[in-house]
């Protein structure tokens, strides 16, 4: 079935606005406003595009809601990568967020944790973790990769895993990788 000339357009303008938008955002950000956490200070005491702010961060699949109070600037050594900072999180100063991390609020009511995750200050939260409701992580805490923490952390504490499963095999696994077109016949 052949498209619209019409349906055709809509397609392609939307396709250049979304590239656009991307060429305009990311330069802007990243270094006419002294970067990421001083735009995002920037539309929030001034107000501004928050379009372009979420678009940029759609670019890096992360999420920091404009609402999160977040004290100081947050060192990122893997950039804003698969990060997620809710909306009603809060988040001391000093703290160091690897990528992909979760910090994320419980909006199931009647739930035990309802609400956001409170954060002290000089936290370490390693690669992966999951920091998920009305929990508090004291000062100077750290997070293991990995970790799921629906519970509060005390002051100069650590979260590890624990108790990992170990599967013995009789025979040898065959662990290449044979990438998405290669097909075994």
């Amino acid at each position: 079935m052949k498209k619209s000339i019409f349906s055709r357009l809509l397609s392609c303008s939307k396709m250049l606005y979304h590239e656009l938008h991307y060429l305009l955002c990311i330069p802007i950000i990243q270094g006419w406003y002294g970067g990421f956490w001083n735009y995002r200070h920037k539309i929030k005491s001034n107000g501004g595009s928050e379009n372009m702010y979420y678009a940029y961060l759609m670019r890096y699949n992360a999420f920091v809601g404009l609402g999160a109070n977040i004290q100081g600037t947050p060192m990122l050594p893997h950039g804003l990568n698969g990060i997620h900072i809710s909306d009603a999180a809060t988040i001391g100063e000093g703290c160091v967020i690897l990528q992909q991390v979760t910090i994320g609020s419980n909006t199931t009511k009647g739930s035990k944790h309802f609400g956001s995750p409170t954060i002290g200050k000089h936290v370490f939260i390693g690669a992966g973790a999951k920091i998920i409701g009305n929990v508090r992580v004291g000062d100077n805490c750290r997070i293991g990769a990995n970790c799921v923490v629906v519970k509060d952390m005390p002051d100069n504490s650590t979260a590890v895993l624990r108790n990992i499963d170990i599967i013995i095999h009789d025979i040898s696994r065959d662990n290449s990788f044979k990438g998405i077109y290669h097909f075994e016949e």
